[in-house]
C-alpha cells in the first residue's frame, strides 16, 4: 500500500537546496556545502555498502589493525570503482543559468576566484594546459559549464551498465564520500575520525589513523607515502600544495571558507588543524632528501653521489643513479641503496669527481634524523651555493613543512546538533539515529533526499530537479517522437537502481538504460514536457503510472509504492 506524500511548505531558498540533494553537482555542494556530508549519510542509510561485509575480500577485517582495515577497503575500491569524470554522463548548463539560481546565495566575484567552473584556474603548473582545455570545455562556447555531479553509491555502482565500463565509476568528491561510508561500515572507523576536505578541483579525506591517512581519488596515502617523492604522491599532494581548502566536513559539521558561519565544533575543527598540520610536517634525513630529489627532479643535476664500492670511490651524476631505479627492486634512498648503485654499469661511474656538481655521501652527518628548519640551515651552510638558488630552497621547504590553505578560524562557530552514530550501530540503527536528528539538523533532513528515499520527504524538491537540471535523458531522445521514446523506454530493463521505494532522476535512467515503470514514466514526462511545452500529467497508483500529454496516454508498470499525481 502506497504511503500518503509528506508535504512541507518550503521557502525558495531551502527549495534551491533541497532540489540539489537530488542533483548533488560540484557547483551545488560548493553553495550549500551541507550537501557534503548529506550525501555521506545517504550512502551510509543505503544497503549497498552494507553488503560488503559478506564479501570474502573482507572475512576477519575486524581482527586486522587499523591501517590494514584501511588498506583493505582501498584495495576493494580500487578493484570495483573506476575514476570518471567527463562532460557527457550528466551533461552541461550555463554560467548565466547557475549565476540566476545562486546570485542570492553567494556574491559572483567570490565564486569567480573559488570555484573551477566559473574562472579559477588553480596553479597553471596543475595542468599546463588552461582548465576549460584540460576537461574538453574548449569546444564550447565560453559560457558552457558542465554539470559535474557527486553520484550516490548507487549511481556510482551503475557505471557497470554503460558502455565501456566494466565497473562502477565516479568522480572525486563521490569517492571521497563512498571513502567515508566504507571506513565507517567496513573498516569500523568513527565518524569523529574523518575529516572531508574539498578544494575548487579535488576533494580528500583526512583520517585520524596513525600519523594521518589522506584519502585520494580511489587510493590513500600515509604519511609515509607523502614522502616518498613518487609520481602517485606527487599526484596526491598536488590539491593540498597548488589550492586553498575551501570546504572541511564532519559530522558535527562544516566549516567554508566564504562562509561567516560554521556548524563545525570548534575543539574538532582545532584537532583537524593540529593533526594536519603535524601530517604535513617531517624530519629529514638521507631517505627525505633524495625523495624530494626524486619528486622535483629538475634539481638532480645539481648533485653527484660518491660512494666506495670494490675497493675504489666512485662518483655518480644523480639522475644517472635515479634512472636505474625503474629497473630495480632497490631504492636509492632505502637501505639498499648502495647496491643500486652497485648494479650500475662502470661507464656511468667517475673516478673523480664533476667539478660543477655538489657532492654528498650517504653517511654525511647533514643526514642524521633531525627537524627540516635545522636540516636547511646546515645544507646551507655545507653548500653554500644553494643558499642563492631560491627556488629550490623553497621547494624544499614546501616538500617538507606544507602550509595548506585551509578555512580561518576566525568564523561565528555554531554547532549543529547530531548524535554519534557508532561503527557497532546496525543499518536499521543508524537509519532510526540519522531520522532523528532531522528536525533540528539540517543535513541529517537533506540526507534522506539526497538519498532519494521519498517516503520520507516531500516531492517538490524532487521535481524541480527533475525538469530543471537533467539534460541528458532530453538530448539522448531529441530527434524522437513521443512514441519512439515510449517504446525505447519500454524496451530497456524494468529494474531500478534503487531499491525500496526510492526514485532514479530521468538522466540516470537513460545513463544507465533501466529502470521502475515510475521512473521511465517521469523520464518521459521530462522530455516531453521539454520537447512538446504542453501540460503532462502523471497519475500513478498501485502497479499503474499513467503519462498524458496532448491526449495520448503513455503507461508503465511500476513495482513502486510510490503514489503520485503531478
Amino acid at each position: 500500500m502506497t504511503k500518503t506524500p509528506i508535504q512541507r511548505e518550503f521557502s525558495s531558498r531551502d527549495l534551491e537546496k533541497y532540489s540539489s540533494a537530488f542533483t548533488l553537482s560540484d557547483m551545488e555542494i560548493f553553495i550549500f556545502p551541507e550537501l557534503l556530508y548529506a550525501l555521506v549519510y545517504a550512502n551510509i542509510m543505503s544497503p549497498e555498502i552494507w553488503k560488503w561485509r559478506d564479501d570474502p575480500w573482507f572475512s576477519g577485517i575486524e581482527k586486522m589493525g587499523p591501517l590494514k582495515k584501511l588498506h583493505r577497503v582501498k584495495q576493494y575500491i580500487m578493484d570495483h570503482y573506476d575514476f570518471n569524470l567527463d562532460l557527457e554522463t550528466w551533461g552541461l548548463t550555463d554560467k548565466q543559468t547557475e549565476i540566476g539560481r545562486f546570485r542570492d546565495f553567494i556574491d559572483m566575484d567570490t565564486l569567480a576566484r573559488s570555484n573551477a567552473l566559473f574562472g579559477y584556474e588553480g596553479d597553471k603548473y596543475y595542468f599546463d594546459l588552461d582548465i576549460r582545455k584540460h576537461f574538453g570545455l574548449d569546444k564550447f562556447d565560453t559560457e558552457i559549464i558542465p554539470y559535474w555531479k557527486t553520484e550516490t553509491v548507487e549511481a556510482m555502482n551503475a557505471f557497470r551498465f554503460k558502455d565501456a565500463h566494466e565497473n562502477g565509476a565516479g568522480e572525486c568528491v563521490s569517492l571521497a564520500c563512498l571513502y567515508v561510508a566504507a571506513l565507517f561500515i567496513v573498516a569500523r572507523v568513527p565518524l569523529e575520525d574523518i575529516y572531508m576536505m574539498g578544494t575548487p578541483l579535488h576533494s580528500q579525506n583526512f583520517i585520524l589513523i596513525d600519523e594521518g591517512v589522506i584519502t585520494n581519488n580511489r587510493r590513500i596515502v600515509t604519511k609515509s607515502m607523502w614522502y616518498n617523492g613518487t609520481e602517485l604522491s606527487a599526484l596526491a599532494r598536488r590539491a593540498m600544495e597548488h589550492e586553498e581548502v575551501t570546504i572541511v566536513a564532519h559530522p558535527s559539521g562544516y566549516i567554508h571558507s566564504v562562509y561567516p558561519e560554521a556548524s563545525i565544533d570548534q575543539s574538532a575543527y582545532k584537532r583537524f588543524r593540529e593533526k594536519l598540520s603535524k601530517y604535513l610536517e617531517t624530519q629529514v634525513n638521507f631517505e627525505i632528501f633524495i625523495n624530494f630529489l626524486r619528486d622535483y627532479s629538475r634539481y638532480q643535476k645539481l648533485f653527484q653521489i660518491t660512494f666506495f664500492c670494490q675497493g675504489t670511490t666512485k662518483f655518480i651524476k644523480l639522475e644517472r643513479a635515479f634512472g636505474y631505479e625503474h629497473g630495480s627492486k632497490n631504492r636509492l634512498g632505502d637501505k639498499n641503496g648502495r647496491k643500486l648503485l652497485c648494479e650500475m654499469d662502470e661507464e656511468e661511474m667517475n673516478l673523480t669527481a664533476y667539478p660543477t656538481r655538489l657532492i654528498f655521501t650517504f653517511d654525511d652527518d647533514i643526514f642524521k634524523t633531525r627537524p627540516y628548519q635545522e636540516f636547511i640551515n646546515l645544507l646551507v651552510e655545507q653548500y653554500p651555493s644553494l643558499k642563492e638558488n631560491h627556488e629550490f630552497i623553497t621547494d624544499l621547504k614546501k616538500f617538507l613543512h606544507l602550509v595548506p590553505r585551509i578555512p580561518s578560524e576566525n568564523k561565528n562557530f555554531t554547532p549543529s546538533r547530531h548524535h554519534a552514530i557508532t561503527p557497532s550501530s546496525s543499518r536499521e540503527e543508524v537509519i532510526s539515529i540519522i531520522s532523528s536528528m532531522r528536525q533540528s539538523n539540517q543535513t541529517a533532513d537533506l540526507a534522506f533526499y539526497a538519498g532519494r528515499f521519498m517516503d520520507n520527504c516531500d516531492r517538490k524538491p524532487f521535481f524541480k530537479a527533475v525538469f530543471e537540471r537533467n539534460p541528458v535523458s532530453i538530448a539522448y531522445f531529441h530527434d524522437k517522437t513521443a512514441n519512439e521514446i515510449f517504446e525505447e523506454l519500454r524496451s530497456w530493463p524494468d529494474e531500478s537502481i534503487y531499491e525500496g521505494n526510492r526514485l532514479a532522476l530521468p538522466d540516470e535512467v537513460v545513463n544507465y538504460k533501466r529502470g521502475d515503470g515510475i521512473e521511465k514514466a517521469i523520464c518521459l514526462m521530462n522530455i516531453l514536457k521539454s520537447k512538446y511545452q504542453d501540460e503532462v500529467h502523471l497519475q500513478v497508483s498501485d502497479t499503474l503510472a499513467k503519462l498524458k500529454v496532448q491526449g495520448v496516454i503513455y503507461k508503465f508498470i511500476t513495482s513502486k509504492q510510490v503514489d503520485l499525481s503531478i
